[in-house]
């Protein structure tokens, strides 16, 4: 296989990579001289924040593990604690901008969770809320507009490919590497709290720190069962493969499905591939070659169990059509038993499921004798970059963020969370929050505050300890057979420039596979054609950059 290990790179003269940049698909679409400016390759790298996590949180009661199972909180916390000793803000107005998977807010004239948050923080916040769907369109207006007219906080969601985005950060962006770089964020306390991995998975530009990133959990995309459906169709501990496929068949019965799939999900493929342990998109060796999972053989051999699950019915028979959305109501009624969807999604999955059924993560099938992987998220959702400014305004702007940044257990956080107890909240018996009917309109999904800065990931259910104790559970089975992308944190030229087009042709020759309209005799071909357009050319550039950073 093509591919280009350490060893090789040591000996190039020319082993200059492309840049550590953005979270997954955000890096920049670099070309020219400007590609030596991003790139980390020959530069002095920034420390990364000194981890101080926060001593005043309460303790957990599921504890957390160096593997990157998460601590969990069976019961809310009783005494909530102080995070930010004084408010952030000086009365100014602040510009923000973020994605929002929610419905638009009501205005800040009429907004009473609006209202609170900026009283908390003492500024004014006018807020640019971009619909996932908008957002490309969105932010390559903003890169493209007068650097004055830039928003002073700017979320960057890690779902799209920005084009040429990490030269635009270096650019137009405030470099924080003095304000956050080794022992000097200190400062900013709720940001010191934000784990290492957070800050790696973003990644550095030029060698330096642009951003500050939105800690997740490390389980990534994640199979979600009906629990019900699965147990009484069989299912078991330790299932094999062809236990998996007897149960969704057993499951499966007129206009019930045991598996559903959304458009574009390549039939829930990353859970099934993982379960095979097939590299996620790229591996790493020892010695720095980067090999594409995409030929894995565990890769191929994942495609055709999915094409004789569809072969037997399992799945809806729209599972290339169905919108995610539509697809999460077809679960909720039971019309599919299951559905791939992040980690993440677990708490929407308990609260509106509403006693209907229990969700469960599923735990993956072995192959052949071997235990299953599951996937590995990228460690950060994004990341939040600010806008030029005077030390004395880049300094209010990461207060605000600061806050925003609070740890779960504190009374920052239940208010950028919940809202105002009374008003937008209510306790249930076990002091939990739970929302009231101004705070269903009125909160962070429509108010997006949450990507802008947020503290590290903790489990919680309000109301439900046994989900919570479930997923913990889960966590402690799974996380050590986590997968991981090695591009993580990583940029390639060639990924920025063709990256979407060329897996666009790999994902539509696994929807044709599964779907049947495309024989398993193909794919070697694809793949053949991904690699000679490109591919390959991925896998040096990564290999560059890794040593770089290694």
């Amino acid at each position: 296989m093509p591919s280009i290990s350490r060893r090789t790179l040591l000996r190039s003269a020319a082993a200059v990579g492309a840049a550590v940049s953005a979270p997954t698909l955000l890096t920049a679409c670099s070309t020219g001289s400007g590609d030596s400016d991003v790139s980390n390759a020959g530069k002095k790298l920034a420390p990364w924040p000194a981890y101080r996590p926060t001593t005043t949180a309460p303790k957990p009661d599921l504890a957390p593990t160096d593997a990157g199972v998460q601590a969990g909180y069976t019961a809310y916390p009783s005494d909530l604690v102080k995070s930010v000793s004084r408010t952030p803000g000086d009365g100014s107005t602040i510009k923000v901008m973020t994605v929002s998977f929610g419905t638009p807010p009501k205005p800040a004239s009429a907004n009473q969770f609006w209202a609170a948050v900026e009283k908390a923080l003492g500024v004014k916040i006018e807020y640019t809320i971009v619909s996932q769907a908008d957002y490309q369109k969105k932010m390559a207006t903003v890169m493209a507009a007068d650097p004055d007219a830039l928003p002073d906080i700017i979320n960057l969601f890690s779902g799209f490919v920005l084009p040429r985005e990490a030269e635009f950060v270096q650019r137009r962006a405030e470099d924080l590497t003095p304000y956050l770089s080794g022992e000097a964020v200190a400062d900013y306390p709720n940001l010191a709290n934000i784990p290492t991995h957070a800050w790696r998975d973003m990644g550095r530009i030029g060698g330096r720190i642009y951003g500050i990133p939105l800690e997740r959990p490390l389980p990534g995309s994640t199979l979600w069962l009906n629990q019900e459906m699965f147990a009484g169709a069989g299912m078991k501990e330790g299932w094999t493969a062809d236990d998996f496929a007897a149960v969704a068949k057993r499951a499966t019965s007129g206009r019930t499905y045991a598996l559903g799939a959304a458009q574009g999900s390549m039939f829930g493929n990353a859970v099934h591939s993982a379960a095979h342990n097939a590299p996620q998109e790229w591996a790493v060796t020892k010695d720095g070659t980067f090999q594409p999972g995409w030929a894995d053989e565990r890769f191929k051999a994942a495609i055709a169990f999915q094409s004789e699950l569809r072969k037997a019915g399992s799945y809806h028979p729209d599972a290339t059509s169905i919108s995610q959305i539509d697809l999460t109501t077809l679960y909720y009624n039971g019309t599919v038993g299951s559905m791939q969807d992040g980690f993440g999604a677990y708490l929407p999955k308990y609260r509106e499921s509403k006693g209907k059924l229990t969700p469960a993560a599923a735990v993956p099938y072995s192959v052949d004798g071997t235990p299953g992987g599951i996937v590995a998220a990228r460690r950060s959702f994004g990341y939040t970059v600010l806008k030029k400014a005077k030390k004395e305004r880049v300094e209010l702007l990461l207060r605000i963020l600061d806050y925003l940044a609070a740890p779960f257990g504190s009374k920052e956080w239940e208010l950028v969370h919940y809202g105002v107890e009374g008003t937008h909240f209510t306790r249930g018996k076990d002091g939990s929050p739970q929302p009231t009917k101004l705070g269903e309109v009125e909160n962070n999904t429509n108010l997006p505050l949450k990507y802008l800065a947020e503290g590290p990931q903790v489990l919680f259910v309000p109301g439900m300890p046994e989900a919570v104790r479930a997923l913990h559970a889960w966590q402690l089975k799974t996380v050590p057979r986590a997968i991981r992308n090695a591009s993580y944190g990583l940029q390639s030229r060639t990924k920025n420039a063709q990256g979407t087009t060329l897996k666009a042709l790999l994902e539509d020759t696994v929807t044709g596979i599964v779907a049947g309209r495309v024989p398993l005799s193909e794919w070697d071909g694809a793949v053949k054609k991904w690699r000679s357009r490109g591919g390959d050319r991925m896998a040096e550039e990564f290999a560059k950059d890794y040593d770089a950073n290694t």
